[in-house]
């Protein structure tokens, strides 16, 4: 099937990262910041029972990406990868995914840490992190694990 699919936003992302300049590459790489889903109180009744889960993943929409590469540069690298090798908002449909801290649902608000988001993002969806499914062994990480070796963590962290 090739074609439209149409989407619907859930809710919007709120964050204190009002552009891509100091952004994390990673949430995990600044603990610290919150940010809160807010859900569409349509979509309230989804959030049941999702405030036993410590992490959460946010689906989302990067509506301010307005380009299309097949190829691009990554932030910890000046040498270019593949779209599907890296995690550039460039996407052919611009689909952003990131695991997040939950701390509290109070009705229809979400609020979480391990930011890296632009403020004012669309949500698209929720999942709850669960680590008998989403963790994997004996796991390869293409041309990012050089820049991990020996347990350090990339000097680059946030978007410039």
């Amino acid at each position: 099937m090739k074609g439209k699919i149409i989407l619907k936003s859930i809710g919007i992302i709120h964050t204190p990262y009002k552009e891509p300049r100091g952004i994390p590459i990673q949430g995990r790489f600044e603990k610290d910041v919150t940010g809160q889903a807010e859900v569409f109180v349509e979509y309230q009744d989804g959030l049941k029972d999702i405030e036993n889960f410590s992490h959460i993943i946010l689906i989302y929409y990067f509506d301010r990406s307005k380009d299309e590469k097949l190829i691009g540069k990554p932030f910890l690298e000046d040498e270019r990868h593949g779209i599907f090798a890296i995690r550039s908002p460039h996407r052919p449909n611009h689909i952003g995914l990131s695991i997040v801290k939950l701390h509290k649902v109070d009705g229809n608000i979400v609020t979480f840490s391990e930011v890296d988001m632009l403020n004012g993002t669309p949500l698209l969806d929720i999942k709850p992190y669960v680590s008998h499914f989403d963790s994997r062994e004996n796991v390869k990480n293409g041309w990012i694990d050089k820049h991990f070796r020996n347990g350090n963590i990339p000097q680059r962290t946030k978007l410039t």
